[in-house]
Parts: C-alpha cells; sequence; structure tokens
C-alpha cells in the first residue's frame, strides 16, 4: 500500500481543486491528512509529496509521532479530546477541531495562559444531532461561543463537524450546506474575537462535496493511506 501513497495524494490534491472549479471558488481549501494508525514513516512519506499538515485523533499517538517524525509538519487535534489530556498536545498542535463543552474550553484556557499562548480552535458541531456523538447541539452553537469568546487563551476561528454516517456522499451534501449557513450567520453576528473563517468538513468519502459546500479543511485519510490497520 504503500507505494500507492504518492498517487493517492496526487489524486486527492487533484479532485479538490476539481471540486473548487465547480463551485467556482479561488481561495485555498487546506488538506489535513488524517493520520490515525499511521507510522512516522508513513507521515514522512506523505510529506514528501505535498502533505504539509497532518490531524490526529488521539492523544497518544500524537504524544509518540510528534517527535518521531523528521517532516515540518502542522498538527492538528481532530478528535474527541478528554480535559484531562490537553496538556499533552497544547503545545504541540496548530489547532484544536473538537472543543464542545465549557470544561474543555476552560481547561484550554487554564493551560495555555500557562504556557504563554493562544490556542485556535474550532468549535465541534452535531450537525445530525446524533446521540452519544461530540459536538454542541446547532441551536446551542451560539451561546457557546458567546460564553467562551472572553477567554483571552483562545481563538474561536470556526466550526467542525462529522456528519452522520450516509451510504452517498451526497447524502452528506444537507449536512455541509446547513454547517456553512451556520458559519455565515455566526459571521455576521460579529461576535467580538471570534473569526468564523474556518469550516472544517469532509473526509475520504466526501471531501468533495464538502469543498463543494464551502469547506477550508477536509480531513483525509483512507483516500490517502489506505485503509487502516488497527493492530498497529
Amino acid at each position: 500500500m504503500t507505494a500507492q501513497i504518492p498517487q493517492n495524494i496526487a489524486q486527492v490534491f487533484q479532485r479538490m481543486e476539481e471540486a473548487k472549479a465547480q463551485a467556482g471558488r479561488t481561495d485555498t481549501v487546506r488538506l489535513i491528512a488524517a493520520t490515525k494508525t499511521q507510522s512516522p514513516e508513513i507521515i514522512d512519506l506523505a510529506a514528501q509529496y505535498g502533505v504539509k499538515e497532518v490531524g490526529e485523533n488521539r492523544v497518544q499517538e500524537l504524544k509518540d509521532k510528534f517527535p518521531a517524525v523528521s517532516s515540518d509538519l502542522k498538527w492538528h487535534f481532530i478528535g474527541q479530546l478528554q480535559v484531562n489530556k490537553v496538556k499533552y498536545i497544547l503545545e504541540q498542535v496548530v489547532m484544536i477541531h473538537s472543543l464542545d463543552r465549557i470544561a474543555l474550553a476552560q481547561e484550554i484556557e487554564k493551560r495555555a495562559a500557562k504556557a504563554g499562548l493562544v490556542m485556535p480552535v474550532l468549535v465541534q458541531v452535531n450537525i445530525g444531532r446524533e446521540m452519544g456523538k461530540g459536538g454542541v447541539a446547532p441551536d446551542e452553537v451560539e451561546s457557546f461561543i458567546r460564553q467562551i469568546a472572553p477567554y483571552e487563551h483562545l481563538s474561536v476561528q470556526g466550526l467542525m463537524a462529522v456528519p452522520p454516517a450516509v451510504p452517498e456522499s451526497e447524502q452528506a451534501r444537507p449536512y455541509f450546506k446547513a454547517m456553512r449557513e451556520m458559519l455565515l450567520a455566526l459571521r455576521d453576528k460579529q461576535i467580538p474575537r471570534v473569526q468564523m473563517r474556518e469550516l472544517s468538513i469532509g473526509m475520504s468519502h466526501d471531501y468533495e462535496v464538502a469543498i463543494q459546500e464551502g469547506a477550508t479543511m477536509v480531513r483525509v485519510g483512507s483516500a490517502i493511506f489506505g485503509k487502516r490497520n488497527y493492530l498497529v
């Protein structure tokens, strides 16, 4: 499978550009390579072929891989984050995509203040209102953002979502459209200290639709690396 990675990366970039063209977009869409279960060697290989940013779902994996990867990459945390694990990743990542509760915001604020940094975050939205899934309910997003906006060591920069699993990528379009509409509505509110500019939506099976609907970041794993090996 390793031999296929360069070709896969080229294909993902090409399809991203085609999706942008279909939507008449000329702005930048960032590829976040989702590297869950991938080795440092594989991540370095991906970097050789144009990957500049990677996303990790698990704190332990990020802790292990960060010092072992030799490439100069930007690291994002894209998975569910426990409050007691914030301290392990705060100085390694450029953005946390999965902020969805006040206790987590408070911990990030506290740890970031101690480290003397401001942490860019995205608010995760449970756009499908699925039971047991992370994310703020759509009708509570504005209230949540207004509560955390004053935190001086957080920088709210947009929204993230994982829509319900659907058999066809086209079926995810209404969720992506709803996310873009929410982002624009919140931007119009001009909440102090809040920048609604990033929309992290779309994964391997639906990133093209996500780009057509306004994604600024797509989190792509298996389309680059193949099916995950959970024995790693």
